[in-house]
């Protein structure tokens, strides 16, 4: 059993080759601050050899998993080297340990491995899991999609087959100074009732590239593609899925007849009471 308090603390952050150096958890109100430092001997430099000294020890501070309850954070002190040589190249480099945390994100890699989980696989939201790990929301978002696309990218055969699928536009965001309106297209398949994938836009351009992509003999097993009444929509299947039996999504086929059988009456209301010519 390990009783050296140095070595329990180092095996409750469970990082290899990480030494802990301060611990702050007075204030109950804030989260637990575990200081750390790597221990890798002093490296030469990449291009001429020549032994590296310290140029100076920058502090990251990256948010970790909820300790005892608290939210807590690593703060990573880091080595940044420098070649002595004043004849070489390379001037400066800083350390990066990935089993720390990725580079140019604010989560450690167990948190950002822990919080592309939650969103994907659970499907909580990235403001629900930010409150948990006491961030803010454009933290855990970075992770996701860092993480998220990776596993994405991985998983090949993430699609499956499908026979019937289905377009449909949705506003995605808005964005810039005047909210400009950003719009994406989500293809389903239908008959699962699962997301396959969301592209950008409501054109034809994104859903003919991505059923391209998937190539002819994953597009022939579709028998059945629904849709909004859009004609963009509509020469996405007239053009990649021509054997494909096309759908009217029920919903908007009953909206617009709502609509024609209100424009009908208000045409004929308007006919009936308007005043005649001796008026």
């Amino acid at each position: 059993m390990e009783t050296d308090p140095t070595a329990v603390c180092e095996l409750l952050v469970g990082l290899g080759e990480v030494t802990i150096v301060d611990v702050d958890a007075v204030d109950p109100d804030e989260p637990i601050r575990v200081h750390i430092e790597t221990r890798h001997p002093r490296p030469d430099c990449l291009a001429c050899g020549t032994p590296a000294v310290v140029k100076d020890r920058p502090r990251v501070e990256l948010v970790d998993l909820p300790a005892f309850g608290r939210s807590a954070r690593l703060l990573w002190r880091k080595h940044r080297w420098a070649c002595p040589d004043d004849t070489c190249r390379t001037r400066t480099w800083t350390v990066q340990e990935p089993r720390i945390a990725a580079a140019r994100l604010g989560l450690t890699d167990r948190a950002g491995r822990w919080v592309a989980f939650q969103v994907g696989k659970h499907g909580r939201t990235v403001n629900e899991v930010a409150q948990d790990l006491g961030c803010d929301w454009h933290t855990v978002n970075d992770a996701v999609i860092a993480y998220g696309t990776a596993l994405i990218d991985d998983d090949k055969d993430r699609i499956g087959d499908a026979t019937a699928l289905g377009l449909d536009e949705t506003l995605f965001s808005r964005v810039g100074r005047w909210r400009r309106q950003a719009w994406s297209t989500q293809i389903v398949d239908v008959g699962e009732g699962r997301l396959l994938d969301v592209v950008e836009g409501r054109n034809a351009t994104g859903p003919a590239s991505w059923l391209a992509d998937r190539g002819e003999t994953w597009c022939s097993q579709i028998r059945w593609a629904t849709l909004d009444l859009s004609g963009p929509y509509r020469n996405v299947f007239d053009t990649m899925l021509p054997a494909a039996i096309q759908v009217a999504d029920p919903f908007h086929l009953v909206k617009l007849a709502n609509t024609k059988v209100d424009e009908t009456r208000r045409r004929v209301q308007n006919e009936t009471m308007a005043p005649g010519p001796q008026d």
